[in-house]
């Protein structure tokens, strides 16, 4: 992404989305020194896209708690996948890493769950098998533009 100010969101565009909807990926290892930098990329991404204050408030700490969350139960060295899909008044973030054990989940019973259910207007976890045996386990949020009625 560039600095300019003419930027147009559907510069993004990824043809694999099937949608035409305009995404970035973000890749880091699975440490909580690096969420600030995957937090700025959701809070300039919502900026651009016209999200109201408070949306983009929201988006930021979401993502901040999707990512904390994940970071807890990463595998030690891997790696922290965010791909933000941006849509007409509606961003859309998938958040993985690599479990620590074949036994990793996110739990949904915790006050940082409940944040997530809050902040966002939906939210899930996945857990799908990695080439290794290790479960990769993600976190799925969406977030609106502007207020909506919760």
């Amino acid at each position: 992404m560039s600095d300019r100010d003419d930027w147009d969101p559907a510069e993004l565009t990824d043809p694999a989305a099937g949608d035409g909807s305009p995404t970035v990926e973000v890749r880091t290892t699975a440490s909580a020194a690096l969420i600030p930098t995957i937090r700025a990329v959701a809070s300039d991404l919502a900026a651009r896209a016209d999200f109201d204050l408070d949306a983009i408030s929201d988006l930021r700490m979401a993502v901040d708690e999707a990512c904390a969350t994940l970071v807890d139960v990463a595998a030690p060295g891997s790696a922290l996948r965010c791909r933000f899909q941006v849509r007409q008044d509606r961003i859309d973030v998938s958040a993985e890493v690599e479990g620590a054990g074949v036994d990793t989940t996110v739990a949904t019973d915790t006050f940082g769950w409940r944040v997530l259910e809050t902040l966002t207007d939906e939210v899930s976890v996945s857990r799908t098998d990695g080439p290794d045996g290790r479960p990769v386990v993600g976190i799925v949020l969406g977030k609106s533009a502007g207020a909506t009625e919760r």
